[in-house]
């Protein structure tokens, strides 16, 4: 399965999950296209299937804090790459 064949099976889930709990499903094509990957999609729907939440807010502040997550770990892994081309430099120099 490609990656376009996997973000559309992901999104379809999350809008259906969405879409069970009473919700339009709008909301979960919104979400979807927030969170962007099907990992943070698969994460949602984890979410969704346990708790079950019983308002649009809770969905949306699932979403804002999966969000969230991701950004962080994307800053460490810029931060710990600078840092280690840093330390090269420190090591070794820098080369014309």
């Amino acid at each position: 399965m490609n990656n376009s064949e996997e973000w559309i099976k992901t999104k379809n889930r999350l809008v259906d999950e969405v879409h069970a709990l009473g919700f339009p499903k709008e909301l979960g094509e919104m979400v979807a296209k927030n969170l962007g990957s099907p990992q943070a999609m698969e994460r949602m729907i984890s979410y969704l299937s346990y708790v079950k939440p019983n308002t649009a807010e809770l969905i949306v502040d699932e979403m804002l804090a999966i969000c969230s997550d991701i950004n962080a770990w994307k800053d460490r892994k810029a931060s710990l790459e600078a840092n280690a081309f840093y330390n090269e430099i420190l090591n070794n120099g820098l080369e014309d």
